[in-house]
């Protein structure tokens, strides 16, 4: 493949954590580009941006740069390019339908992820026995547009951890770590509201990873309600934005120090 066209980039470093941001890409390779239908605008609205500066937490990082609307690395293959309306918020993503070589050449970007991924992974492994991945994401609440009300608090929780696609047992110790640990973080004097599992429970890359090594790496599908940003402008609270890596990179040291402890079990 060329790496011109290479879809993620990868920021070695040492150290079991690893945080992702495969949705913090926003760039189209110029055959997609030519028949997208989508402004800029509307497809940053249903991207991920910023989340790629919250990696900076772990010394190891995965960061996509290209848009999810030309192939979208936490949807199944044969989802992973939205062709109908119904696959991407009955958005009409595309000016022309995509030839089947343009599809290929997504899925082959595609497939080139998960192979690097599988292969960081093993070698990591070897050296750490267990990895965390922060699988960093955010979503949007305010679809009836900017004058619109805010979807409703009470199922839209500030951060969902989706873990609905690991052995909630085995990785009991590590969840409920984070997650306490990240309650308990005074975000500007009060606390966040993380919840789990209630908007969502893990997307394909985190079942991926836990189908693939499932008593090895740990995935914390961590979405972050676009509170911090305007999510139709596209504009964003850097105050918020820095205060929100401040917590995640509070969970750190409890997310160490727990996989010191099962390593210890073995």
């Amino acid at each position: 493949m060329n790496d011109k066209y290479l879809i993620w980039e990868t920021y070695p470093g040492d150290g079991p954590v690893i945080a992702t941001a495969i949705h913090d890409g926003h760039k189209l390779r110029p055959e997609v580009s030519k028949i997208m239908n989508l402004s800029e605008k509307d497809r940053l609205r249903e991207e991920d941006p910023f989340t790629g500066e919250w990696t900076s937490i772990a010394n190891m990082r995965i960061i996509g740069l290209r848009s999810r609307f030309e192939v979208d690395l936490n949807r199944p293959r044969e989802k992973a390019v939205y062709l109908n309306p119904e696959d991407a918020w009955g958005l009409h993503v595309w000016k022309l339908q995509p030839t089947t070589e343009i599809v290929s050449r997504s899925l082959d970007q595609y497939d080139a992820f998960y192979n690097a991924v599988r292969q960081i992974f093993t070698k990591m492994i070897k050296k750490y026995e267990h990895l965390v991945v922060f699988d960093l994401h955010s979503y949007n609440h305010r679809r009836e547009g900017l004058q619109g009300a805010p979807a409703d608090p009470e199922t839209n929780p500030e951060v969902n951890i989706g873990t609905g696609t690991m052995d909630r047992e085995f990785w009991t110790p590590v969840v409920n770590r984070f997650i306490n640990d990240l309650r308990s973080y005074k975000y500007f004097s009060r606390q966040l509201d993380v919840r789990e599992n209630v908007k969502f429970k893990g997307g394909n890359f985190s079942g991926w990873i836990h189908k693939t090594f499932p008593r090895s790496v740990c995935s914390l599908a961590i979405e972050f309600k676009k509170f911090f940003m305007d999510e139709w402008t596209g504009e964003p609270d850097r105050q918020q934005l820095e205060e929100i890596r401040l917590a995640l990179n509070s969970t750190i040291p409890g997310v160490l120090e727990v996989l010191r402890e099962l390593k210890g079990d073995k």
